[in-house]
């Protein structure tokens, strides 16, 4: 099966306090269905392909889905929905030892089924298949190789890169700023993660082979324009923009492509 899309997804949860009610706050709950679901963020981009090759992902949007009032069912039901229609490529960091997990488990508990997720692809080409990057890419396995070696955390991969990183909160601050009534917070929060993650992706895709240094300018380009149109109604996604184009770290956002390398040469 040939995508024709990706979403760089991230959650963000609290301890589901009906099942845990002693948690101590601030405590990462082990096990997925013990965490309650907030906000469901994501960058989409379509693949585009030239000979059957992808040549860009062009962005077309970063969101979170549902409204801020929308409880966990709810929102669990519209994303599963969202992806039996699209069987989007996933990308993530730790998805697969978390965020996929907690999303599964959860629909579950609502009886929400999930079926995109397990009846797509063959035996060897499917989501739930780990060594199929094509399909659900964990960015963290891909830079660990399977976790061979340490892993890294996303915030230490995008300020490596000259990316802001977090902005906005961290994941043991959401309890709280939810308790405060703060979702709207919370849901820009998890959109800068998923900012963060769809470079770091595009980057993995060069260092890959997946896109040459063309189509690699060409996908973060169209993340600016995105940035560009949305940040006066949705600052936090300028706020974004402004901090990477601000970092003090020498790393380029875009990289020489083969013909600007040839006329710096000559």
């Amino acid at each position: 099966m040939e995508h024709d899309r990706i979403i760089c997804l991230d959650i963000e949860t609290i301890p589901d306090r009906r099942l845990i009610p002693e948690w101590n706050d601030g405590k990462f709950p082990p096990k997925p269905i013990w965490h309650q679901i907030v906000a469901i963020s994501f960058v989409e981009a379509r693949i585009e392909y030239d000979k059957g090759l992808p040549v860009r992902y062009a962005v077309e949007c970063c969101r979170s889905g549902g409204d801020a009032d929308w409880d966990e069912q709810r929102l669990l039901s519209k994303f599963w929905q969202y992806f039996a229609e699209r069987a989007p490529r996933v990308v993530t960091w730790n998805g697969k030892g978390f965020d996929l997990p907690v999303l599964r488990a959860r629909a579950m508990i609502y009886g929400i089924s999930t079926h995109s997720w397990y009846q797509q692809g063959t035996k060897w080409d499917n989501y739930m298949q780990r060594f199929a990057p094509d399909w659900h890419c964990d960015l963290m396995e891909q830079l660990s190789d399977y976790r061979a070696c340490a892993s890294m955390s996303l915030d230490d991969v995008a300020v490596a890169l000259g990316l802001p990183g977090k902005i906005g909160g961290h994941g043991s601050e959401v309890e709280a700023m939810v308790r405060r009534g703060e979702i709207d917070n919370v849901r820009a929060y998890c959109e800068g993660d998923c900012l963060n993650l769809f470079v770091l992706y595009i980057r993995w895709a060069l260092l890959s082979g997946r896109v040459d240094p063309a189509g690699h300018n060409a996908s973060l380009q169209s993340l600016i324009e995105c940035l560009e149109t949305e940040r006066d109604v949705r600052p936090h996604l300028g706020a974004f923009l402004d901090r990477w184009r601000a970092t003090s770290r020498p790393m380029p956002m875009f990289v020489p492509c083969s013909e600007q390398a040839a006329l710096s040469a000559t």
